[in-house]
């Protein structure tokens, strides 16, 4: 018995499959919305209306394919024809366009969301880095020091000088200051 919904073999299109791409329809009436918002597009349509009257109120009646005492019908049908489907498309391009916009928006706010994230953790490690070179000696305290404990040093060793036994010779003589 086989399933209906077997997902291991490609599904069999009717005959009479009305599917269409969305994506590809979606471009196709952006691209008319476009156009209908275009000066060429007013400037062509109007044209085509001068000449439409024309056409019919300049030749003798028998040969006006829309005649001006029926109120020029044909006229009237095909502009209400054009807004009838340049309205829906227009939508459309206008829905397809805030999809966009939001999506860039959201792209937009991660990308603000990481920077200040990034922000925050700089200024933390700038911060680290000014607490670790405040506890650095700098030169000037390094010489001072050194000086002082040249000093202690000097100190000391007159003071060991001062204690330590005189010198005496072979023979046990205590030797006097320059007779080395």
């Amino acid at each position: 018995m086989k399933r209906r919904n077997e997902l291991t073999q490609p599904r069999q299109r009717g005959r009479f499959d009305l599917s269409y791409d969305s994506e590809a329809f979606g471009v196709f009436s952006e691209s008319i919305a476009r156009y209908l918002g275009t000066a060429r597009f007013l400037v062509w349509q109007t044209a085509l209306i001068i000449v439409w009257l024309a056409f019919n109120l300049i030749p003798p009646e028998p040969y006006q394919f829309d005649p001006w005492d029926r109120g020029l019908v044909l006229l009237t049908l095909v502009l209400s024809l054009q807004a009838s489907y340049a309205a829906p498309l227009i939508l459309l391009a206008q829905n397809r366009q805030e999809r966009r916009d939001r999506v860039a928006a959201d792209y937009d706010r991660e990308v603000a969301e990481r920077t200040q994230a990034d922000t925050e953790f700089l200024a933390r490690e700038i911060a680290g880095v000014r607490l670790a070179l405040a506890d650095v000696v700098t030169g000037e305290e390094l010489r001072d020091q050194l000086n002082d404990l040249t000093k202690s040093i000097e100190r000391l060793s007159d003071r060991l000088d001062a204690l330590a036994p005189p010198p005496v010779d072979d023979d046990g003589a205590m030797l006097r200051p320059g007779d080395a």
